[in-house]
């Protein structure tokens, strides 16, 4: 139960962690930071820079429709291709390969495309170059390289141009979520992007949190300030009283993290494309919160132990791979679980201890979840804390006040045995 001592650590927790530079800098700059890395993705994906591509066919008339083809393309408008045509057999580009050997060694050519008359069949064509698994490259190129081997395919067919544009047409998939309250309604990619967004902000704040945990445990054991504090305060209440203030704060900074979406979905002033707005409620990101919060008890009392074995940054480093491993795989499982959300693995997966921290939040986003499993999760997660925190409290209340030798994992284990 909460005392005045408990309040008092609370306290000192939430002056320390809401005032630090740390936690201003990362409130305000990484959403500008994460930002900034995708603007610099896609800088990097459009300035693709100069490239000089040399096709090569076995046929004249495929020279001929290619060289018609790209010459009239986006691709030579941008003026960032350049390409030379070329027609020879399988020999005579064995021997070219080997003049032009040094020049696409040197980067003076990129690359070197052969077509053979056997595309037309399989659309098998070879790419010669220092990198041939350009990805860049193959999706610019694969457009016009597709619709000159189309036309020459059907070109014996009496095919109107029409038909020829529909052969050419990929599929294009509208989708419609139907839902108990809001009935059938086309759903753009808003939350699938927004899904994306959920698992970083939890997996970054989780390590972030869960670090500065550890290292405020390890600077006031290293300090032997912990001393000073135990005389006023036991140890039940300060590590309950630090994870207090830890959570709260990482809440605080989660909400304003999220109060650009909180906005969008409150408020009709802002007016988002249909192709990329949200269908989700104030509901969704309170439960998201409430289900951090409790995930948050849970991982900073693992933080908090593993800050009290140990007496400094390194040794800590070295022995928390079991609780990052907590992290990382849920983290893991969220990214690939979009692909495939209603999957065995990913509905056990949204249940699970430590793992629907993050998995459920996203699962919530991309599909409708029934209530009874929102509710088992934060059953499932409160549990998990009383499960936690016994093991957690006493290896911390013994290794707080321990200094010397780094102690080894069957020692800690003999701690759970003493008795107070």
């Amino acid at each position: 139960m909460l005392n005045n001592r408990m309040l008092a650590v609370i306290k000192r927790e939430l002056r320390e962690k809401l005032l630090s530079k740390t936690f201003i800098f990362m409130t305000v700059l990484f959403p500008l930071l994460m930002f900034g890395i995708i603007g610099v993705q896609i800088l990097m994906r459009t300035d693709e820079g100069n490239f000089k591509i040399d096709l090569v066919t076995s046929e004249v008339s495929l020279t001929t429709d290619f060289q018609n083809e790209l010459t009239n393309s986006d691709l030579n408008k941008d003026g960032n291709y350049t390409f030379n045509f070329y027609t020879m057999d399988k020999a005579g580009l064995d021997e070219y390969l080997i003049t032009k050997k040094k020049e696409l060694l040197d980067g003076k050519i990129n690359g070197i495309i052969y077509i053979p008359s056997t595309a037309l069949k399989d659309k098998r064509i070879e790419y010669y170059s220092k990198t041939p698994k350009d990805i860049s490259l193959s999706r610019r190129l694969s457009g016009p390289v597709n619709k000159v081997l189309i036309d020459n395919y059907f070109n014996n067919r009496n095919l109107s141009k029409e038909e020829l544009d529909f052969a050419r047409k990929g599929v294009d998939f509208a989708g419609f979520k139907i839902s108990k309250e809001e009935g059938i309604e086309e759903e753009g990619y808003g939350n699938l992007v927004l899904s994306y967004v959920f698992t970083f902000l939890l997996y970054i704040s989780l390590l972030m949190t869960g670090q500065m945990m550890m290292q405020s445990v390890i600077e006031e054991k290293s300090n032997r300030i912990v001393e000073i504090i135990l005389s006023s305060v036991s140890a039940k209440e300060l590590m309950a009283g630090k994870i207090i203030g830890s959570t709260i704060t990482a809440l605080i900074q989660m909400a304003i993290w999220l109060s650009p979406i909180m906005m969008i979905i409150s408020t009709t002033w802002i007016a988002l494309p249909a192709e990329i707005s949200f269908n989700i409620t104030m509901n969704h990101i309170l439960y998201l919160l409430l289900n951090f919060g409790l995930g948050l008890f849970t991982f900073l009392g693992l933080f908090a132990m593993m800050g009290s074995i140990f007496d400094n940054p390194q040794d800590a480093q070295s022995g928390m791979w079991p609780v990052m491993l907590l992290i990382i795989i849920p983290f893991l499982m969220a990214i690939s679980m979009m692909e495939n959300p209603n999957s065995p693995i990913a509905n056990v997966a949204s249940l699970l201890p430590f793992a629907s921290i993050m998995i459920m939040p996203v699962k919530m986003t991309v599909v409708e979840v029934p209530a009874w499993q929102l509710i088992l999760c934060l059953v499932i997660n409160t549990a998990t804390i009383f499960a936690i925190f016994p093991i957690a409290g006493k290896i911390y209340r013994i290794g707080i006040l321990r200094t010397g030798k780094k102690p080894k994992w069957s020692e800690v284990v003999k701690w759970l045995k003493y008795k107070y």
